[in-house]
C-alpha cells in the first residue's frame, strides 16, 4: 500500500472511543458520513479525522460503510488492522483500474520480475564469455614400476650365443685350421679302400657305427707312431 493510505489509516486494536479516538471530533469514516461518532466506533482505531476520510471514501464506494462494519466485527481484534490496510488497498486499486483493480499491479510486478531474470540471465551469459579459460594442468609422470628380480628373462627364453671372436684370433686359428686337416688326411690316408668300405655297408645303422670305429682306430694309431728320426 501507498504511503498516503498507510499515513490515513492507523490506532490501536482496541475501540476508539467518541470524538475520533480522543481528538474532540469524530473519526475520518464518521466525518465523511457526517454521523455523530459514537464512543466504541468501529472505525474510529483505524482512520483518523485528518487523512482518514479520504481513504474511507474509496473504501465506501467500492465496498460500502456497513458491509466493511460487519467484516471488521467477524474479524480478531489482533488481525483488524491487517484487514483495514488490505481493504483500503484494494479499494483505491479498484478505482484507478475498473476492470482488473490490484490484480493489473499483480501483473505489472509478475512481468519485471520476468524482465529481470532474462536481463539476469543475459549479463550472465555475456560474462561468461568474457572469462579466460584456465589453462590444462601438467600430466603427471608416473613413478616407474619397482625394478624385480622376476621381470628378468630365463635363461631358456635366451638364444644360443656364438662368440665370433675366436675365428679372428690368431693364437686360435691354428687350431681351427688343424681341427679341419685332420678330417682330409684321413681320407687321404684311407685311399680308396674307404670308398668300397662305404658302399658296401648297406646304409645300415649297425655298419656306420662299425665303420666309425674303424676310423677311429686308424687315427690313434697313426697320431701314436713316433716321428721318424732324422740321420
Amino acid at each position: 500500500m501507498s504511503g498516503s493510505t498507510s499515513s490515513g489509516v492507523g490506532g490501536s486494536s482496541g475501540g476508539g472511543g467518541g470524538g475520533g479516538g480522543g481528538g474532540g471530533g469524530p473519526c475520518g469514516a464518521c466525518k465523511f458520513l457526517r454521523r455523530k461518532c459514537v464512543s466504541g466506533c468501529i472505525f474510529a482505531p483505524y482512520f483518523d479525522s485528518e487523512q482518514g476520510a479520504a481513504h474511507f471514501a474509496a473504501v465506501h464506494k467500492v465496498f460500502g460503510a456497513s458491509n466493511v462494519s460487519k467484516l471488521l466485527l467477524h474479524i480478531p481484534a489482533h488481525k483488524r488492522l491487517d484487514a483495514v490496510v488490505t481493504i483500503c488497498y484494494e479499494a483505491q486499486a479498484r478505482l484507478r483500474d475498473p476492470v482488473y483493480g490490484c490484480v493489473a499491479h499483480i501483473f505489472a510486478l509478475q512481468q519485471q520480475v520476468v524482465n529481470l531474470q532474462a536481463e539476469l540471465s543475459y549479463l550472465q551469459a555475456h560474462l561468461a564469455t568474457l572469462e579466460l579459460p584456465s589453462p590444462p594442468p601438467p600430466p603427471q609422470l608416473g613413478a616407474p614400476p619397482p625394478f624385480s628380480i622376476s621381470n628378468l628373462p630365463s635363461s631358456s627364453n635366451l638364444p644360443a650365443t656364438v662368440d665370433l671372436s675366436t675365428l679372428f684370433d690368431p693364437q686360435v686359428q691354428p687350431q681351427w685350421s688343424i681341427q679341419q686337416q685332420r678330417p682330409m688326411e684321413l681320407r687321404q690316408q684311407l685311399g680308396p679302400g674307404s670308398r668300397s668300405l662305404g658302399e658296401s655297408s648297406g646304409g645300415g645303422s649297425g655298419d656306420l657305427q662299425a665303420l666309425a670305429r674303424e676310423l677311429l682306430d686308424r687315427h690313434r694309431t697313426t697320431t701314436a707312431e713316433p716321428p721318424p728320426l732324422s740321420k
